[in-house]
């Protein structure tokens, strides 16, 4: 961020020597080649929602394809390839000004840390977005979009959410991870890996962690992802580092989850496909769900038409599936602006058909 200083004749010399001083100072900044950004984006879409089993509802609501956000983030030269980083991110809701994706969650919610990047790699501690969200996030065709893509429905938004689909959880442990230190290695022409920690930070939470580890290939037209995510709650089901947990299933004691991740771009067409086994342990006995999700991306009239379908099963013995598909359209007015069109449908067996459909437009600073 730079700054123009004018300094009038008029101006006492005890004014001009405070200028002086701040201009040596900045000068000095500048040579350490520091920067910080200021950015972010806002997304706000019409439409109706009805989840399975619910009433509809009609909304002017906020993150539509993606999560309304603003933040800001630096680095500073310290020569020979290392830089200090950091970033402070905060979550919004346009539709009616709040702080935060919903009531109570964390202001800095998205990523607020610190650390080094260098020639080894980057070292970071703080509050930390998940390897198992970026895999999920990177080889759907709707992205991050909580309202539209449904792996994100299939990984996020279990029993928490939707209290009738008592077959899956959800991911618990949220987006992002607080308490955490995250390593992630350098590229190797595309190939990389990271593993972070989260740490309980509390007396007699020693047995609560959260640990994960990921590898990332992202070079030409072949991308895929092998991500293991394990949280632990030392028998006390609460997520402790997401206070908007409080629907956790009782007995949770702790929950694994590995998932893959495959795209490949034909230009004509970009093709997805995931799969994700979670594991939960609960002090009635354990279960798992199986997840798989396919879907493709197709460039039209300088847009996109995007298509998912993802589906789940348990062995739990709860007898349950759920089945959600999504279309939708994607034109960009502007390197920074684009203008959006989807429709969601959500069956959870045993539960009438949830949808939701919409139009909404985003922009990014």
């Amino acid at each position: 961020m730079k700054s123009k200083h004018i300094v009038a004749d008029c101006i006492p010399k005890s004014a001009k020597l405070t200028a002086l001083l701040f201009a040596a100072l900045s000068a000095g900044t500048a040579y350490a080649q520091s920067s910080i950004q200021l950015y972010g984006q806002i997304d706000e879409w019409i439409g109706s929602q009805k989840f399975p089993g619910n009433e509809r509802a009609w909304n002017v609501s906020g993150g539509g394809m993606s999560t309304s956000y603003w933040g800001m983030k630096g680095t500073e030269d310290l020569g020979a390839g290392f830089k200090t980083i950091f970033a402070l991110e905060a979550f919004y809701r346009p539709q009616n000004g709040q702080s935060g994706r919903f009531q109570g969650d964390t202001f800095f919610a998205r990523n607020a840390y610190v650390g080094m990047f260098s020639p080894y790699g980057t070292l970071t501690a703080g509050r930390i977005t998940s390897n198992l969200f970026v895999s999920t996030i990177l080889f759907n065709p709707f992205v991050d979009s909580y309202v539209f893509s449904p792996m994100i429905y299939h990984t996020y938004l279990g029993t928490s959410t939707f209290p009738a689909y008592r077959t899956d959880q959800g991911a618990v442990g949220d987006s992002g991870w607080s308490n955490s230190v995250a390593y992630t290695s350098p590229d190797f022409s595309g190939l990389s890996g990271s593993v972070m920690y989260s740490f309980g930070n509390g007396a007699g939470a020693a047995g609560q962690h959260k640990d994960s580890a990921q590898v990332l290939y992202l070079n030409g037209a072949l991308s895929a992802t092998a991500v293991y995510q394990y949280v632990n709650y030392k028998n006390v089901a609460n997520d402790f580092s997401n206070p908007a947990s409080a629907n956790i299933v009782a007995g949770l004691r702790s929950q694994s989850i590995g998932q893959l991740g495959l795209t490949y771009d034909f230009k004509l067409v970009k093709l997805y496909g995931q799969y994700m086994y979670t594991q939960n342990s609960v002090s009635s006995g354990d279960y798992h769900v199986s997840t798989g999700q396919a879907g493709f991306t197709i460039p039209i009239a300088n847009g996109k038409v995007m298509a998912s379908y993802a589906y789940s099963k348990d062995s739990g013995g709860f007898d349950q599936t759920r089945r959600t598909w999504a279309v939708g359209y994607d034109y960009p007015l502007s390197k920074r602006t684009d203008v959006y069109a989807a429709y969601l449908d959500d069956k959870i067996s045993g539960e009438s058909h949830g949808e939701t459909f919409g139009v909404g437009i985003r922009a990014k600073f």
